[in-house]
């Protein structure tokens, strides 16, 4: 049996199989869609069909709502063919809950799924429809930055804001050409309100989407290319916001194993493809139950009731507040230790790292022990209850494909945000920072895994980070052997001392020199990064 509109029929075989079919009319659902656009979505990877799909497919199925979603892929246009086109644009969702359960439905929520490259006539009419309320976004953090590494902007957004809206062929610029249309479209009776909602992992997303926007505007009018008015018409947020938003649900990589359930099923075709761009790419997505989105409730053309899905809507405030719960305290720096200490030990899931005492009991110490003392508390969420749940049923889910080599990617860009302000709090609070031992203890770890060599003496590869080559080319000629404190110092401190990488100067708050002598005892001779971690864990149970 094949994923697409037509076995949708054989109630028989998807009940049997266990998975859920959609309540509603889907071809209905379409012809409305078409006809009156409400929500069109950037971004067609997995976290889009495990989490804002299947929302819709809620209000979808209990009456709330009469449109689906369309989505659009900018990046990879593939991922459009692959993965939605070739299936009717039908998805299998599989929850992987920590009990060994799983749930398994047909996301059948999307309208349409578009190639900007390809359909971008299509998308500029959907964004002159007075119906339009909102674009969202999940294209990844660096799909908002309009520079390279070099500093300098990308040629194609060069060229864009060079030639201006009506043909671009950038992104960023493609979405900004599909506003002005909209700005165009509405100018004569008044703008066409519209809500901007970044849903991606990154603080003050709303507040960088805008910013991308404003930028290539104001380019747009530099360069003679556009009216003045589109420019008022991005800022005047009774017209065009652009809300913060938290959004927390792990969706690794579709799973061997769950294809190989969905096999044995009797469903075809269900292998995983890699794009040109080098997606991986299935007709199924896999994905944990938890997950959160708070989203700032500013829609000036009204909004899908997604409340009655469990998405909390409240103000910008509270947004900042709940993300920084998160990413500075009750998951991001459990889950960066977790990589760390994962890699160096030889895990590669990091369930698997969850039955190791000694790294449960490092995460409940740089969680409840070192972050919840100067936690941010959003109010609507309890941080207590958050890391609970973090550590009790998320983290140790054996059916969550996740890998700590996946999460160590980019850690020299994670810290400053995850660890970093929570030092800045203590500093803040006028706390004794040298009371803290294992939020040094995991800056010892990375450096000691940016060395590429776990604990046992055996090469492995470092996660991709933009800052690896210089940070090794620093570490050079560090290698295993006892060696006395402040021996390497002269490598380590301009590293330590470099806020970019911490948030702070290591020295100046007096955990320089603590990072430091860890460092050097986790080189003292193979096994020593166990010996060193089993000896901090013991020192901060003594002190906590």
């Amino acid at each position: 049996m094949k994923l697409n509109n037509e076995s949708l029929k054989n109630n028989t075989f998807w009940e049997k199989a266990g998975i859920v079919l959609p309540r509603f009319d889907r071809e209905k659902m379409i012809t409305a869609t078409n006809a009156a656009p409400k929500w069109v979505h950037f971004g067609a990877g997995n976290i889009f069909r495990a989490f804002p799909a299947a929302l819709m497919q809620q209000l979808l199925e209990e009456g709330l709502e009469t449109t689906g979603i369309i989505v659009a892929e900018g990046y990879d246009g593939e991922i459009i063919d692959k993965s939605f086109t070739a299936f009717d644009n039908l998805t299998i969702l599989v929850t992987l809950k920590s009990d060994g359960s799983t749930e398994k439905k047909v996301i059948a929520s999307v309208a349409s799924a578009l190639r900007m490259d390809n359909d971008y006539t299509a998308l500029k009419k959907i964004f002159t429809a007075p119906s339009l309320q909102m674009a969202s976004f999940t294209i990844t953090e660096k799909g908002y930055n309009l520079k390279g590494r070099d500093g300098s902007i990308f040629p194609d957004l060069a060229e864009d804001i060079k030639n201006g809206p009506a043909n671009p062929k950038s992104y960023l610029g493609r979405i900004a050409g599909l506003l002005h249309e909209r700005f165009k479209t509405g100018k004569a009776d008044g703008a066409l309100p519209i809500a901007m909602v970044s849903m991606d992992n990154c603080s003050h997303n709303g507040d960088i989407l805008f910013a991308a926007m404003e930028a290539i505007a104001k380019g747009w009018v530099t360069n003679g290319v556009c009216d003045s008015g589109f420019l008022d018409y991005l800022r005047d947020r009774n017209k065009v916001s652009f809300p913060w938003s938290m959004i927390d649900k792990i969706t690794p990589r579709p799973d061997e194993s769950v294809r190989e359930m969905l096999v044995s099923f009797g469903l075809q075709d269900m292998q995983g493809t890699v794009t040109s761009k080098n997606t991986y790419v299935a007709p199924y997505v896999n994905a944990e139950e938890t997950q959160y989105l708070v989203v700032e409730d500013v829609f000036p053309n009204g909004r899908p009731a997604l409340e009655k899905t469990g998405l909390l809507f409240t103000d910008k405030e509270t947004v900042d507040r709940v993300e920084k719960m998160k990413v500075c305290t009750c998951l991001n720096p459990l889950h960066t230790s977790l990589a760390v200490f994962g890699c160096l030990l030889g895990y590669t899931r990091i369930s698997e790292e969850m039955k190791d005492s000694d790294l449960v009991e490092l995460i409940k110490g740089v969680g409840y022990n070192e972050g919840l003392p100067v936690v941010t508390d959003p109010g609507i969420i309890k941080p207590r209850d958050f890391i609970d749940q973090v550590i009790n049923v998320r983290l140790p889910n054996p059916f969550m494909p996740d890998a700590p080599q996946r999460i160590a990617m980019d850690t020299s860009l994670k810290i400053p945000i995850r660890f970093g302000e929570t030092l800045k709090e203590y500093k803040k609070a006028g706390k004794n920072l040298s009371e803290l031992h294992l939020i040094p203890l995991v800056f010892a770890g990375w450096l000691r895994y940016l060395l590429g060599i776990d604990d046992q003496g055996k090469a492995f590869e470092v996660s991709p980070d933009p800052n690896y080559e210089s940070l090794a080319s620093q570490l050079a000629g560090i290698g295993f052997g006892a060696a006395q404190p402040g021996a390497y110092n002269s490598k380590l401190k301009p590293i330590l001392s470099n806020s970019a990488y911490f948030g702070v100067d290591l020295y100046e708050i007096g955990l320089g020199e603590k990072v430091e002598d860890l460092f050097i005892q986790m080189l003292a001779a193979p096994g020593a990064v166990r010996i060193t971690l089993r000896k901090v864990l013991d020192l901060s149970v003594n002190i906590n």
